[in-house]
């Protein structure tokens, strides 16, 4: 069972972003794209909102949102509580915000704040001059500012959907197309929002009439119920998970512990059709993938060989062979690997600490395929493999010596970058104990990229792993089309 947490705790970060944007936490922001949503003070009612937070009908937290007026526009103050069971560990984790929002609704300023065990991480933002956001964290151990140019003005994600639903009832106008902003990843990606038409539905007990709307964001979507009032009193998205208006009273109780309570990860996971005996010991695997589009997903490349027939879309996965490594690099442009020998967010390999212990572990006269194994094998056995509910980067990691594969992945890449070898993050799904688990790893560059797996102790990794998304943290967004929705038949499996 170690093994399992060890590895299925990839899903979690997914997961907080997903709630991130589904409670108008600040990692997301909703620009406007010249669509017909310009807002006015008087659109947007004061409200005072509790919501159960359910998992598989089961309560597993509570959010509470409060919106009032100001002189100058508008206060938001929200706070989501989860309770969740990871392997039969049990997590608390609490994230907050308090945003100041202008006459016309758009974003001012906001403070941001995940608590989780020992784990905090704290954002916040201000709106300057020539629509820019300066946006500063505490990651590295200090806080740092960025300035970020934006193309749109940034609204938040509750004033969309009052848009959209005020849009609706005014126009019949029922669908139109944003841009979400991420801070972490310094870009921007679309969501639709649309409304379905008027549905009553029960809430509090009594019957409600309500506009119902939908909200695509990477595929995954999430529906919403606003009453006539304008107040979000139902939602409902990835994995079964449901927020449902209540009391103060009701929301604060209830919470018991997670004992017998299905696990997140396992419910993410998917069942596999065989036994695999060896996993880790795999250098071949096919499968039949099926439920997913697979256009936007990393799937052919590098060890993966997808094939599209007319049965559904075989992938084949072969594990690298370090005995085949070619004396001098592969003709690749040097250029191609400079993204991957440099700082970024959660990758802090120019952070002193980082390149101090890289040093450590490694020696300037190692070939760089002797540095990748000692760096693999100096993370697995100094970071302590515990589920960790965190935004991970490589600097705290370090510091903690705590973390699943996430923050195995964010420090390999970093201490790699510091000693001069390109990595990367992928991440994807791994098979363990008869069902595939999100998981993260890593790619290193000896002379050509090898599949690398701290958790393990594993270069090259095995083949029992399905490659979705490949480059930073942030790429497991790509992930969340496939959560909940892919399917896999193992064809053939040799060691």
């Amino acid at each position: 069972m170690k093994r399992i947490w060890w590895a299925a705790a990839g899903f979690i970060l997914i997961f907080v972003i997903l709630m991130a944007v589904r409670l108008d936490l600040p990692a997301r922001f909703f620009p406007e794209t010249g669509t017909n949503t310009s807002l006015s003070p008087d659109t947007l009612p004061e409200n005072d909102t509790w919501m159960n937070l359910f998992l598989k009908d089961r309560k597993i937290g509570y959010s509470h949102s409060v919106l009032t007026k100001q002189d100058t526009g508008y206060h938001m103050d929200e706070t989501l509580f989860m309770r969740m069971n990871l392997m039969g560990l049990s997590q608390d984790v609490q994230m907050t915000t308090a945003a100041a929002l202008k006459q016309d609704l758009s974003l001012d300023s906001f403070d941001f704040k995940l608590r989780s065990g020992q784990f905090n991480f704290e954002a916040s933002g201000k709106m300057k001059p020539g629509n820019k956001l300066a946006v500063t964290n505490n990651l590295s151990g200090a806080p740092k500012t960025d300035e970020i140019q934006l193309a749109h003005v940034p609204h938040l994600t509750g004033v969309v959907l009052h848009a959209a639903a005020r849009d609706f009832k005014r126009t019949q106008k029922d669908q139109a197309s944003f841009y979400i902003f991420d801070p972490a990843t310094m870009s921007q990606e679309p969501v639709t929002v649309k409304v379905i038409g008027e549905e009553e539905i029960a809430s509090m007990g009594l019957p409600t009439k309500t506009t119902k709307l939908t909200l695509t964001f990477k595929g995954a979507v999430q529906t919403a119920w606003m009453d006539e009032n304008g107040e979000i009193i139902r939602e409902k998205g990835l994995l079964g998970m449901t927020l449902e208006k209540t009391s103060k009273e009701m929301a604060l109780a209830g919470l018991s512990e997670t004992a017998g309570a299905e696990d997140i990860t396992e419910i993410a996971s998917v069942k596999s059709n065989v036994t695999i005996e060896n996993p880790r010991k795999l250098t071949f695997l096919k499968v039949e993938l099926s439920g997913i589009e697979t256009d936007g997903l990393y799937l052919n490349g590098g060890r993966q060989t997808l094939q599209q027939t007319l049965s559904g879309n075989m992938l084949s996965i072969a594990r690298e062979n370090l005995k085949d490594l070619p004396e001098k690099s592969e003709n690749l442009n040097p250029e191609a690997l400079k993204p991957f020998l440099s700082a970024e967010p959660f990758i802090e390999s120019d952070h002193p600490k980082i390149s101090e212990m890289a040093a450590k572990i490694v020696s300037p006269d190692d070939p760089p395929l002797e540095k990748a194994k000692k760096l693999v094998g100096w993370v697995f056995k100094n970071i302590e493999k515990r589920p960790v509910i965190s935004i991970p980067d490589a600097v705290t990691t370090l510091e903690n010596r705590i973390g699943d594969c996430n923050e195995h992945a964010v420090l390999l890449a970093a201490l790699a970058r510091a000693a001069g070898i390109p990595s990367k993050i992928e991440s994807g799904l791994v098979y363990l104990n008869g069902r595939f688990y999100y998981h993260a790893w890593n790619l290193l560059y000896v002379s050509k990229w090898i599949t690398a797996d701290a958790v393990f102790d594993l270069m090259p990794a095995d083949a029992a792993r399905i490659r979705f998304a490949s480059g930073n943290p942030q790429s497991q967004l790509e992930l969340i089309p496939v959560i909940d929705r892919v399917g896999i038949r193992v064809i053939e499996e040799r060691e």
